[in-house]
């Protein structure tokens, strides 16, 4: 008879790989409410920011690699004069480069034990307000759809490629039911799409307890209630479901204090939107739904993908560590002030 086969070997302990918890567009903790806005600004504003992101270990970490968007990417709106990023403890690796959507982008490995992670971008930069743009001047949404799908012109080439799924927004029927009071036939793109901004900030609830950075979009849609993120991603799943391109941008707003009040250092926070193009010649427009307000020049722009997951401000894994704190703080300084 032949031999009983051996037993299987046991199987080894897991390494203790911990992944680093991505930092959310807000800071920790959330604020409560909605932040006050001022009046909006009509010239150009120059702005000193500084965003600092510290995580605490419950034990050493031997090894920690992270790929951060911290940088501010230049564009029509926006000029970067000067642009730090530092981490410490100092990494034994560090590069910078740009990412496919053209943001700036860093990565770095950290080699020696630590149990404290500091992460800090401090940017100065001038920020103008968008043209002037009359939103029933702009094509009708249908003729923008045709355009983006079927592209000849560069910029519709580049816009093209907003209209698919990505790994945090789907489009389905629910989100093109919700949109459709907005696009009825023939209406301007532009103006079609600032009335669904204005219905998301309407019909949805800012609530820093609802949801995290991992909540479907089918619950926010069911429970409408979420933060800044939920909302970006909204307008994109609305945009993408009705056949027009959409992307989420990252960044920061600048909020206003109360009358008679100093500004806080540390009070300002990490924000996000959506941004729809309305054609070769509109071009893209950024809008903001948690605030109902198209962006101006209270916006810094730091990144844009298809979701959150292309361009969350800090990712990576770390060896050990089990368990950490995570704090963020967020300062955005207008340097006329």
């Amino acid at each position: 008879m032949p031999s009983p086969a051996p037993p299987e070997p046991a199987a080894p302990e897991p390494v203790a790989v911990t992944p680093a918890a991505p930092v959310p567009d807000e800071p920790e903790p959330v604020p409560e409410q909605v932040p006050e806005q001022g009046p909006e600004p009509t010239g150009p504003l120059r702005y000193r920011t500084r965003h600092t992101t510290r995580y605490e270990y419950g034990e050493g970490v031997s090894v920690s690699q992270h790929i951060v968007h911290l940088l501010p990417r230049d564009n029509p709106r926006q000029v970067c004069t000067s642009a730090v990023l530092s981490v410490s403890p100092e990494p034994s690796i560090r590069n910078e480069w740009q990412d496919y959507f053209g943001n700036p982008e860093a990565y770095f490995a950290v080699q020696e034990p630590h149990r404290t992670l500091v992460i800090e971008s401090r940017i100065e930069l001038e920020v103008k307000p968008p043209a002037p743009l009359d939103p029933t001047e702009t094509p009708s949404w249908e003729t923008v759809c045709k355009l983006a799908a079927d592209p000849e012109t560069p910029d519709a080439i580049d816009a093209s490629q907003f209209l698919f799924d990505s790994v945090m927004v789907r489009a389905s029927p629910a989100l093109a039911e919700y949109a459709a009071p907005s696009f009825k036939e023939g209406r301007p793109a532009a103006d079609a799409a600032l009335d669904l901004m204005r219905r998301i900030f309407t019909d949805f609830t800012f609530d820093s307890t609802a949801t995290t950075v991992a909540t479907p979009l089918t619950e926010v849609l069911a429970h409408r209630r979420g933060v800044c993120q939920d909302f970006a991603h909204l307008g994109v799943g609305c945009l993408r479901s009705v056949g027009l391109p959409a992307r989420y941008v990252s960044g920061y707003l600048r909020t206003h204090p109360p009358p008679g009040r100093p500004r806080l250092v540390g009070a300002d926070m990490s924000h996000a939107w959506f941004s729809v193009w309305c054609g070769d010649e509109a071009g893209w427009i950024d809008l903001d739904p948690t605030n109902d307000k198209p962006v101006d020049a209270d916006y810094i722009t730091l990144a844009w993908g298809r979701d959150y997951d292309d361009v969350s401000p800090v990712r990576g894994i770390i060896l050990g560590g089990w368990g950490h704190t995570l704090n963020v703080q967020v300062d955005v300084e207008p340097i006329d002030d």
